[in-house]
Order: C-alpha cells, then structure tokens, then sequence
C-alpha cells in the first residue's frame, strides 16, 4: 500500500499548500463583493447610467411652449431716414410687439410622454447591460475557480506519479520492470507539466479581463476566488419562465420600446391638429396722432399628405417593436429551458461522479497499486487507473464548472438570486 499512502499525502499536501498560498498571498474575494465593485466602478455601466439620466431631461424641454418673440418696428414716411414723417404724419410709427406660438392641446404632452418612454428605454437598456457585465464577472470568476481546482488536481496527480516513476526506474534499474512502462509514465508526467503551463496561462488572461470589468488596474493583486461548490435549483422550470416575463432585463427593455412606439402613434395622430400664434403689437406715433394697437391670432395647418405618412411610419414601428418584443420573450424562454436542463443533467452527472465513478476508479487503482507493490501486475495498468482517476476527477470539475454557469446564465434570463 505504499503508493496509497503517496496518494493520501500528496492529496493531504496539495490542499494545505493551496490553503497556505492563499493564506500568504490573498483570501478568497467572494463574487458578490465583485459584482458590488463592478456596480461601482465600472465606466460601461456610469455611461449607461449617465445617457439615462441625460434622457430624463428631455421631456421637460419638448413640453415647454415653443419661445416668445419680441418684436421692435420703426415705420417711416416720406423718406428711407429713421423717425421720417414722424411729427407730420399719423403712418409713421414706433412698434413693440410680442408674439407666441401656441401648439394644438394635448400635443406637448404627448410629446413628454414619447420622451418619458424613451427614458424609461433608456434606463432599461442600462440595466441589461448592468445585467450582462454581472454575467460576464460571474463566467469569468467561475472559470477562474474551476482553474483553481483543476490545477490542485494536476499537482495532486503529479505528486502521484512521481513516487511511481521513481519506483519504476529501481525496478527497471534490477531488471524487473519494462522501459517503456518507465518512458510513458514520464510521458504522462510532462503532459501534466503542459496542463500546469496552459493553466497559469489562462489564468493570466482572465485576470485581466477581470480587472478590466472591475475597473482594477492591471498590475493590481491578482483575484483569488472561492472554491466551486455545487448550488441546488430550488425553482421548477414554469416558475423560471414565469420569472422572465418580469424580470428578464432585455424582456423589460423591449416592453417599454412598445410603450414608447404606443406613445410615439398617438403624437403623431395629434400632430394633424393645427398650431396657433398669438400676437400682440402697440404702435406709438407722433405726438399729434393717435397711436395703434393690434393683436394678430395665427393658424398653421399641417399638410395632410405628411402627417399620413408620420401615422403610417408610427403604426409600422409599433408592431414592429410588438413583434421583436414576443421574439425576445420566446428567445428568453427557450433560453431558460435549455439552462434549465443543462442544471439538472449536470446535477446527475455529479452525483454520478461522486457516487460511482471517481470511488470506482480510485478503487481500481488501489486494486492495480497492490498487485503492482506485490509483484502480481505489470505498471501499465497502475498508470492507466491513475490516469483514469485523473480524468475522472477533471471530468467532475467540469460538470461542476457547466452547473454553475447554467446557473449563473439562469440568474440573468429570471433576474433571481440561484447561487
């Protein structure tokens, strides 16, 4: 049994070095306290915020009367000479006049009521892009996470190996081993060594991309995540799919396009009305004359033919604003049902994994490893149960990788709170 030993404290070794790295070097930063960072932070999301609050000021300005005109006159007579004709006759004058355009009622508020649409778009989009970049640091975090674990695993393995190689090369060595039992078993090693490269590798990028969403500078302390933990769905499929009619962010965009496009018809419709101008003009003469008052009232008819066209363009943006708010609606849907399945197959798989095959496998080798110690097995079947330990244990990160990233995809179509 003296290769299960050199199991049992090379797994014993890999988890206290890992817990004494993050000791020395950093504690595990939960994802919430990330996506809190984020929120923050980061100049995708202040930009969102910032062109929503932008678009909540622009109803106070289109239901504002149109600006008043003033107006000074100097009429006069007899000669192209200011104030000519002034003393000597009753035509000359001097003019102070006012005027203001005054829209058909209920126009201005229609137009307010397109811009409050348009705001509440404007904030919904906000929030799908809040929403996406949530997502982003979630797959990112998990992914790092399920790096984590797996290099644990290959360092483990190695730990493994190694004691088997050695012992392979005194047998070899006394001529009661195979080289190329020796040679493979080296080979397995440097794969193992290639897997530690690619790792840290993709570590590194994922790091910053990280940083990026989070606004961190790059030569920042690197981020440690927590380890990956299986969570339980406690939702069926139909309260999942109730949850996107409410809470799904790009759902909620389109529904308010709609009301947007609903508003943007109805202006249209009241802009056929006609608009009005008020004026309002005092004409002072001479001293000897009488002076001059005049109030003007003004009427602007709209063509027809344009406002036709205004009402047709409206009423086709409004349905199709409808039609790509129920395609979303069942994109979403069909959305949740695949991630939905995706959580419950992985859920079998894990226990698949922890219940049969990974206790199998490391009984096989266990079975091979005594045999091997007791002369009765050649190593190629010791290394290829070890290998099949190692493929298995990668396997169940994996399948616990794709559950949380099911889950973490299902947070984002439903708006609910799944790890």
């Amino acid at each position: 049994m003296k290769v299960a030993l050199y199991w049992t404290a090379a797994w014993v070794l890999a988890t206290s070095l890992r817990a004494s790295a993050q000791d020395m070097s950093a504690m595990p930063t939960p994802l919430a306290q990330l996506i809190a960072e984020a929120e923050a932070n980061n100049t995708q999301i202040s930009a969102a915020d910032h062109s929503w609050k932008a678009a909540t000021h622009v109803a106070q300005q289109v239901t504002t009367l149109p600006d008043p005109q003033f107006t000074v006159q100097q009429f006069s007579v007899g000669s192209p000479k200011p104030f000519a004709g002034f003393s000597n006759s009753d035509f000359a004058y001097i003019g102070l006049g006012a005027s203001q355009d005054l829209p058909y009622p209920g126009k201005l508020r229609l137009k307010g009521e397109v811009a409050n649409r348009e705001a509440d778009t404007q904030h919904a989009q906000a929030d799908v892009l809040r929403s996406s970049i949530a997502e982003q640091i979630k797959l990112v975090y998990l992914r790092l996470a399920y790096l984590d674990a797996t290099l644990a695993i290959l360092h483990q393995n190695d730990a493994v190996l190694q004691p088997l190689i050695q012992n392979g090369l005194s047998r070899y060595s006394v001529g009661q081993g195979s080289q190329a039992d020796v040679l493979k078993a080296q080979i397995e090693h440097t794969k193992i060594l290639r897997e530690v490269t690619m790792h840290h590798q993709e570590m590194g990028q994922l790091q910053a991309d990280l940083k990026q969403l989070l606004h961190r500078s790059q030569d920042s302390e690197d981020i440690l995540p927590e380890q990956l933990a299986a969570s339980p769905l406690r939702y069926t499929a139909e309260e999942l799919q109730a949850l996107v009619q409410s809470h799904n962010p790009a759902v909620h965009r389109d529904a308010n396009a709609v009301q947007k496009q609903d508003a943007q018809l109805k202006s249209a419709k009241r802009d056929g009305k006609p608009d009005f101008n008020v004026g309002y003009t005092f004409e002072q003469t001479g001293s000897g004359y009488r002076d001059y008052y005049m109030l003007s009232l003004n009427m602007r008819l709209p063509r027809r033919k344009r406002v036709e066209g205004e009402i047709a363009e409206a009423t086709e943006r409004l349905s199709q604003s409808k039609q790509e708010l129920d395609s979303q609606t069942q994109q979403q849907l069909a959305e949740v049902q695949k991630e939905y399945i995706a959580v419950t197959s992985t859920e079998d798989l894990l226990k698949e994994y922890q219940e049969g095959l990974i206790p199998q496998a490391n009984a096989a080798f266990h079975s091979e490893e005594a045999a091997y110690q007791s002369n009765k097995q050649q190593f190629a079947p010791v290394l290829s149960s070890l290998l099949d330990v190692l493929s298995f244990e990668h396997d169940y990160q994996q399948a616990l990788f794709d559950h949380e990233t099911a889950l973490a995809h299902l947070e984002t179509l439903t708006g609910a709170t799944l790890r």
